[in-house]
């Protein structure tokens, strides 16, 4: 049981980070995650200053943030705020679908395009829980967490179920709308072609009888 509070109590103080990317001082980079209905959402991040001295990245120091902005499938904001060169930030989505969640440094202080290095980790659903402190928190045995991560599983499971149910429903609102507006647009075709056919015809009458050829 302690040995492993104390592999999870690890991994939580030393997070791995997913990726990192290269951002200058008036860029913006965004991304996109496909997350079901009231489900936590974890970003972790870390922001490094090239050093021209070392040629590499180096820890930032405290002067220097990142702005944080989240928003849900219909554009509503969730979050936008400035936080510190590195951080954890939690939210709970409200509705399901593509979440946006966009980061830009607080560069107003900056001269001469300083680059920066952001490492970035997002966990979703049960894996932005931090079982070692629920363990702790709720002095669980090690069965008993073992439970509770297996219940957490399930239930997001049942969201991603409950996500995709929602993502066909919304596919078929969309085939069944591109359908209806190709039916009337194959309609008012065939309306405009009868139309020009009954008028060319009736001109060339006019212009034969005109002619006296009929």
């Amino acid at each position: 049981m302690k040995f492993l509070l104390l592999c999870l109590m690890l991994a939580s103080l030393s997070p791995t980070f997913a990726l990192y990317f290269h951002i200058g001082e008036t860029e913006r980079k965004c991304f996109i995650e496909e997350i079901p209905a009231d489900t936590t959402v974890v970003v972790n991040y870390k922001v490094e200053v090239y050093d021209s001295r070392s040629n590499g990245f180096m820890p930032s120091g405290s002067g220097i943030g990142m702005h944080v902005e989240v928003k849900d499938g219909d554009g509503k904001l969730l979050l936008s705020r400035v936080y510190s060169h590195e951080g954890r930030i939690s939210f709970t989505s409200q509705s399901p679908g593509e979440h946006v969640i966009c980061l830009y440094s607080n560069t107003t202080k900056w001269i001469g395009g300083t680059q920066l290095r952001v490492h970035l980790d997002i966990q979703v659903g049960e894996h932005a829980i931090d079982y070692a402190n629920v363990a702790q928190r709720e002095k669980l045995t090690e069965l008993q967490l073992r439970m509770r991560q297996l219940l957490d599983q399930v239930q997001q499971i049942a969201k991603e179920q409950n996500y995709q149910r929602f993502r066909e429903e919304k596919f078929r609102d969309t085939s069944e709308s591109t359908n209806r507006g190709v039916l009337w647009w194959s309609l008012s075709q065939l309306v405009i072609l009868v139309t020009m056919g009954i008028w060319q015809m009736r001109h060339l009458k006019s212009f034969f009888e005109a002619k006296k050829l009929v």
